[in-house]
């Protein structure tokens, strides 16, 4: 008794003083993993980044809000991690010059308020699509799906998805007026496709249009009941010189205004 009692008043001892890892994590599978908040950023141009293009091509600024940050990691298009850099989107939207977008900024506004160690970032926007193309079975659905679950395999967990999408959806009034019951069932969709019935989704509200229903959309984007949904709104911030794509100080706003609204919302310290 009196044996056993030592012993284990000498393994308190070690542990404590850090002779003894206290850790289950065996040393000999290597460094032990961190914990990845996963954001999925999907829709299309404005999602995509054009802050900062101009006649086809990005000038290169690159505000501070939107630096490098190591613990911030994106996942590029063949499925790999690496640091997380400006054009977000550069190998993901590839039919159009890609520059700024709200993703960094928020990235790193989440860095700064929410003490997690990682940060990533999972690209899926393209340019000029409209909802219907974002469908179940569609081909920028499962490209989007396939790159979530993909995110997830080396440990972490989907966050959120953070969606900008619709100013091409204004062109017609039956594409306004579909809006909701796509945007519904692409949720639904992809909640269920993802195991996840209660993912945060975080719309941004239209702030232009391709066509005269940027109204009927942006209504609709508001209108949404789903739980775990809610909406930030661009309205209002200044555009590029084509009037449809947010100059690159908008996108750091709106960075800022979707890392409010998940810190708000659905950020868990626990988590």
């Amino acid at each position: 008794m009196v044996k056993a009692m030592y012993l284990f008043v000498l393994l308190l001892f070690l542990v404590f003083n850090g002779q003894i890892e206290s850790s289950p994590f065996p040393h000999h599978l290597g460094p032990r993993p961190v914990h990845k908040h996963i954001f999925i950023l999907a829709g299309q141009s404005n999602m995509a980044g054009r802050g900062g293009v101009h006649n086809g091509t990005w000038d290169g600024y690159i505000p501070c809000e939107s630096r490098l940050d190591p613990s911030i990691v994106r996942l590029n298009s063949q499925l790999q991690w690496e640091k997380a850099h400006e054009p977000l989107h550069a190998d993901i939207d590839v039919n159009k010059a890609c520059g700024v977008g709200p993703g960094m900024a928020f990235a790193n506004a989440i860095r700064s308020q929410w003490n997690v160690p990682l940060v990533g970032l999972v690209p899926c926007a393209i340019g000029g699509t409209k909802i219907k193309l974002w469908e179940r079975g569609e081909v920028l659905y499962e490209n989007m799906v396939r790159r979530a679950k993909e995110s997830v395999k080396e440990g972490g967990m989907i966050n959120a998805l953070l969606w900008y999408q619709g100013e091409s959806d204004t062109i017609t009034e039956e594409d306004a007026d579909a809006y909701k019951s796509n945007m519904e069932k692409l949720i639904q969709d992809v909640r269920s496709d993802l195991g996840m019935p209660l993912l945060p989704v975080i719309q941004v509200a239209l702030a232009s249009g391709e066509g005269p229903y940027i109204e009927k959309v942006r209504e609709a984007q508001k209108s949404i009941t789903l739980p775990n949904v809610m909406w930030v709104d661009a309205q209002g911030l200044p555009l590029n010189e084509d009037h449809l794509h947010l100059y690159t100080h908008s996108q750091i706003l709106l960075g800022r205004m979707l890392a409010l609204a998940y810190l708000t919302h659905f950020a868990n310290p626990h988590f």
